[in-house]
Formats: structure tokens, C-alpha cells, sequence
């Protein structure tokens, strides 16, 4: 743990746990982790850019947390980046650390034989020592799509969010789809418009659990707005002066949005 180029990742549940005093959220010096949590081995996985190791370890959801410590939500974490320069590409260190703690936590067991798995050698992979299945990280590919009409964009309240927070239509690629399958399908099924002019953007990891997601644009060629009423409560067309609350910066749908509001889309 006190290897040079050392960084640990601490989570627990949807938080990611930091010093009191951290003004970094690029990972805990090794050394410090071991002094607050003795006894604890992080996971190691190959780090992905720029050399050295990538560390991380999930809490168990009751473990206490060490005094001068705090809980950060994850996804409020997010934001920093923006203000620091990431933007959405900044993110993925952190994205990846949880992502892949959460992964070994819920492969424990070979789906196939029931027997406890092990970490693979030479892979990213978990490994059944009795009948040999592997099991890769889970990545399920969603589809968030920008959906304009003139001037318009589509902007969606879901039942999930918080009062007054509005986004973009989301959902998760089908067996079978292709991406701008999923784009068409997600739009009529959500707010009953048809698009066409489909096109990537950019992606952004997702580890809520574990997804990946995928963002494009659309046009809209018909239709009148009627909401499912079980995923959207509400759906509207806004101008560039009239947009409702958003989802927090940090996030692919506030990128996307903040893009086609600047007119770089």
C-alpha cells in the first residue's frame, strides 16, 4: 500500500469517504489509508492512463467512518470536476474505482456453480476456481439523447428526480438494438414524438450501478408530447431563455444540454 504512485479510492454505499482536510478527490496517499482504516486491503486493478496503480476498496454499508472523515455523495462529486476543468472526461478514475468495487462485490459467487470466485491473474476479471467460468465487469449501455425542434430542445422531469429538475430522455439499450434503435424506441415510448437525424455525441461512464452512457441528438419529425406517466410526469419544449432547473454539472445530460444552449452541439 505504500507503493510510489499509490492512490486509494474509499466508498461506501453511494459516498465517496474523504478526509476532512482533502482538497483532492484524486485518490488517498496510501500510507494515510492504512493509518484510518488498518487491516483493510484495497482492490488493485491496472491504472489506465498515465502509469502506476488504480486502488480502491467498498465499505461495508454499517462500517463506521474515521473521525475526521466525511461522506461526499458520488454523484454530487461530480460537479467539482466541472469547476476544476474536467468536464465530463475528467471523472473517470473516480467512475472506474467505484464502478469496479461495486463489480467484485456483487460477483462474489460463480453464476455458473455457485462456488466463491477469485480475482483473475492477468485479466480484469473474476475467476471460478472450480469450473474455470470468468466474469467480466458489468457494462450496461444506456442512450441519452438531445431531442430539438426549431429552436426547442425536449426536456423531461422524471419520477425519480427532485422538484422542478428537468433532463433529457434516457434509457437502456435492448437486446437486439442497435444504439439509434434504442434513441427511437426510448422517445415514442417516453413522450410519444418520432425523430430522425440521429447522431453520436460523446459517452460518459456511468457506474450508477454500472452503466455507460451514450449521448446523441435527434431531431424531431412528429408527433404531439404525451408523457408515459410511469417513468415521465412531465415533458416540454424550452428556448435558450427559458430553460427549467437542471441536472447537476458533471453529468452527460447537463453537458449536452449546456452544449446545444451555447450553440456547440
Amino acid at each position: 500500500m505504500n507503493d510510489s504512485g499509490s492512490r486509494v479510492f474509499v466508498f461506501q454505499k453511494s459516498d465517496c469517504i474523504v478526509p476532512g482536510d482533502a482538497g483532492t478527490l484524486a485518490g488517498i496517499d496510501g500510507a494515510r489509508f492504512c493509518s484510518a482504516f488498518p487491516g483493510l486491503v484495497p482492490y488493485r486493478s491496472p491504472f489506465l492512463s498515465g502509469g502506476g496503480f488504480l486502488d480502491a476498496v467498498l465499505l461495508e454499508d454499517e462500517a463506521a467512518i474515521p473521525e475526521g472523515w466525511k461522506a461526499l455523495p458520488l454523484r454530487s462529486v461530480l460537479s467539482l470536476f466541472v469547476s476544476s476543468g474536467g468536464g465530463i472526461q475528467g471523472n473517470n478514475d473516480i467512475l472506474r474505482a467505484y464502478h469496479l468495487v461495486q463489480w467484485r462485490r456483487a460477483s462474489l459467487y460463480c453464476g455458473r456453480c455457485g462456488a466463491k470466485n477469485t480475482d483473475h491473474p492477468e485479466e480484469l476479471a473474476r475467476l471460478c476456481p472450480v469450473c474455470g467460468g470468468l466474469e467480466f465487469p458489468r457494462i450496461a449501455p444506456a442512450v441519452i439523447s438531445v431531442v430539438t425542434r426549431g429552436d426547442k430542445i425536449l426536456l423531461a422531469h422524471n419520477v425519480r428526480f427532485i422538484n422542478k429538475v428537468y433532463s433529457l430522455i434516457a434509457g437502456f439499450v435492448e437486446a437486439g438494438e442497435t444504439l439509434e434503435d434504442t434513441v427511437s424506441r426510448e422517445i415514442q415510448e417516453e413522450v410519444g414524438l418520432e425523430v430522425d437525424d440521429i447522431r453520436y455525441i460523446t459517452s460518459q461512464p456511468w457506474p450508477f450501478p454500472h452503466s455507460l452512457m451514450l449521448g446523441f441528438s435527434a431531431r424531431c419529425t412528429g408527433g404531439t408530447i404525451q408523457v408515459d406517466g410511469k417513468e415521465i410526469e412531465d415533458a416540454r419544449w424550452f428556448s435558450r431563455d427559458d430553460l427549467p432547473g437542471l441536472s447537476q454539472h458533471g453529468s452527460i445530460s447537463r453537458y449536452l444540454i449546456d452544449r446545444w444552449a451555447a450553440g456547440t452541439l
